[in-house]
């Protein structure tokens, strides 16, 4: 079974195997994605579902006494995963989770199988093993395109339905659905306000049953609140998880629930530079969390936009019960301010962004602020020459990475959380067809205002 992947990565290490994997041609893709996944199999590094330990923590038999980190790798995917590993080997951790946005995957250039590659490949160069979980994160319906209806309507769901049929097929076997987008407060209950969100959460749950392996329940969350707006209820919980499982009947449904508590995604800068101070709500994500799980048997409420917090905040997600929290712009921010990053090739950056990122500058906003928020836009077209990074630089802003997730898979207490997964996980080899010849290419996709 594994002599033709083990006959090639003798010839050619896992790096220059990711490379090609990354930046190969039409042919050399998806050979070496076939040859990486193969050769997780046999290393005993498996892309799972986190379904089993959440629906075991709903039941109560795994104490909410840590909140699984969500992290969404933009840059230097490879690299980034390769300290995430290195954290966890050295904390004992398994409760984690890799992912990327609908949004990200457009605008970094990553489709879901070059993702997964990054992943794999990392944790085999890293040594880890075991249950590997890969996240589709806010698979989100763009709201003003679906509120067009007809035939527009009809194509935005129809992309959704498919990035997550791309995805599942890649190894993404936990997938975030967000039709929060599609709450409409002007209705006067709030049963109706969340109809169309339940609806069709309910719709792209079964679609994602079934295109999953036979193998593994694909683990689906919901979302009842669209991060950066309004915060969420217990009233909206509620009225959510009994529409959307009287829609979802006979599937397996989400096992967990996102909900807004005041944050907004990757932070807003102020004119002095400074971030803004989030006041987030720990009162309803703890009151939210308790609904899930003892109401509705699900793993708890999931927090969103939260890795700009000051580091005393991350200890408050496991005293609230959170059972997830989604980690972006800050292992960004981090890349981009280190002392070591290439300031000709910041500047290069920047210079792009002034051209194909003026729509998006505001009146009146600084420099600063203009590009905080828009240099994430950059990160698709120089790819390359990130992961082209010499290697004193990389492995500069790697460590400083590793340092920031030891931080947080401490204070989000998931140290030690490894035989917790493989006794509530149990995993299987799944096994690809080798590729035919070249992959097909797929077209970039608009995301502009769809949420990270």
């Amino acid at each position: 079974m594994y002599e033709d992947p083990l006959y090639y990565v003798h010839k050619r290490d896992i790096d220059n195997l990711i490379w090609l994997a990354t930046f190969g041609d039409a042919v050399e893709k998806p050979i070496n994605q076939w040859l990486i996944w193969e050769l997780a199999q046999y290393e005993g590094v498996r892309p799972w579902s986190i379904h089993d330990l959440y629906m075991a923590r709903g039941r109560g038999e795994v104490p909410p006494t840590f909140t699984v980190p969500a992290m969404n790798l933009r840059a230097l995917t490879y690299d980034t995963a390769r300290a995430v590993f290195r954290a966890a080997l050295k904390l004992n951790a398994g409760a984690m989770i890799f992912e990327i946005a609908r949004s990200e995957i457009g605008y970094t250039s990553q489709r879901p199988a070059e993702y997964v590659s990054a992943v794999l490949a990392a944790a085999i160069k890293e040594g880890y093993q075991g249950p590997l979980f890969i996240q589709g994160d806010h698979f989100q319906v763009n709201g003003k395109k679906y509120q067009a209806g007809g035939a527009e309507r009809d194509k935005e769901l129809k992309a959704v339905r498919d990035l997550t049929a791309e995805a599942v097929a890649a190894g993404f076997y936990n997938i975030d659905v967000d039709t929060s987008t599609l709450v409409n407060l002007k209705w006067p209950s709030v049963a109706e306000q969340q109809r169309e969100n339940f609806e069709q959460c309910a719709q792209l749950t079964r679609f994602t049953r079934g295109v999953e392996p036979g193998k593994l329940t694909v683990s689906v969350g919901g979302e009842i609140g669209e991060v950066g707006k309004k915060n969420s209820t217990e009233e909206e919980l509620r009225a959510f998880m009994d529409g959307y499982l009287a829609a979802a009947r006979g599937v397996w449904g989400i096992s967990k629930i996102s909900i807004q508590t005041g944050t907004s995604h990757g932070g807003v800068m102020m004119p002095d530079g400074k971030l803004k101070d989030v006041a987030i709500d720990f009162d309803t994500l703890a009151r939210l969390s308790k609904v899930a799980r003892e109401e509705y048997h699900l793993a708890g409420a999931v927090q969103h936009g939260a890795s700009t917090l000051p580091a005393e905040a991350f200890g408050k997600f496991v005293e609230c019960g959170a059972c997830e929290v989604h980690l972006a712009t800050e292992f960004q921010n981090m890349m981009f301010e280190s002392p070591a990053f290439p300031k000709a090739l910041k500047q290069e950056m920047y210079a792009w962004l002034d051209v194909n990122a003026a729509d998006e500058r505001a009146p009146g906003e600084t420099p600063d602020q203009f590009y905080y928020k828009s240099r994430k836009k950059a990160l698709g077209p120089f790819k390359q020459e990130l992961w082209k990074l010499t290697p004193d630089v990389d492995e500069r802003i790697c460590s400083a990475l590793q340092a920031k997730f030891e931080f947080l898979f401490e204070r989000l207490g998931i140290v030690n959380t490894y035989d917790v997964v493989m006794r509530t996980v149990k995993t299987e080899e799944i096994h690809k067809e080798k590729p035919a010849g070249a992959g097909a290419a797929l077209a970039a996709e608009d995301v502009k205002g769809l949420a990270d």
